[in-house]
């Protein structure tokens, strides 16, 4: 389903937002859990894989105390599949991107879940896969990632997607590592 009428980017416009990071907190795998089960109940079949990403899913990590979550379906254009069942469920739409694989990003109220939803065979799937993965085993690109976090978090930034392009070569390169397995 595909509708040009609909409103894309950032709905609501941008946030100005202070980014705070905070030590590793185990609760957040428990959190995740939580909000998986709450994911899965509300889409049933329709979510084909629920996966926690992000610095959350990185034990010894500190992050912005925001769990991400990736669920895939069979097509993320296709919102009438998991839009109305996923804000039933209390999250509410937050990014459409139609020109970039056709993400769509949802958040709780509270601001402490996004969830990323893309199709199946996205390339970013895999990608945020290898990202967590290899800060998971690999103690100096771990170290590299949260020391390349807490220098922009020194910086005011008007909104959180600049400061998550700040860190684009960073998680490149950690990408990169981890696609050829070097170090490891």
């Amino acid at each position: 389903m595909t509708d040009e009428s609909w409103e894309t980017g950032l709905l609501g416009g941008t946030e100005k937002t202070r980014i705070t990071l905070v030590e590793y907190d185990a609760s957040w795998r428990n959190k995740f859990q939580t909000h998986a089960a709450r994911i899965a109940a509300a889409l049933g079949g329709v979510a084909l894989r629920i996966e926690h990403i992000g610095s959350t899913s990185v034990p010894g990590l500190a992050a912005k105390p925001i769990v991400d979550i990736l669920v895939v379906v069979h097509d993320s254009t296709d919102e009438t599949a998991y839009l109305p069942p996923l804000e039933k469920a209390g999250y509410v739409l937050r990014v459409r991107e139609p020109h970039w694989h056709e993400h769509r990003m949802f958040r709780t109220p509270e601001r402490d879940v996004h969830v990323h939803v893309y199709s199946t065979g996205c390339p970013e799937i895999q990608r945020n896969l290898s990202f967590r993965d290899r800060l998971r085993a690999d103690a100096a690109d771990r170290q590299r990632y949260e020391q390349t976090k807490r220098e922009l978090t020194r910086k005011d930034w008007s909104d959180m997607n600049e400061y998550a392009a700040a860190k684009t070569d960073v998680i490149e390169s950690i990408i990169a590592a981890a696609e050829t397995g070097d170090g490891i």
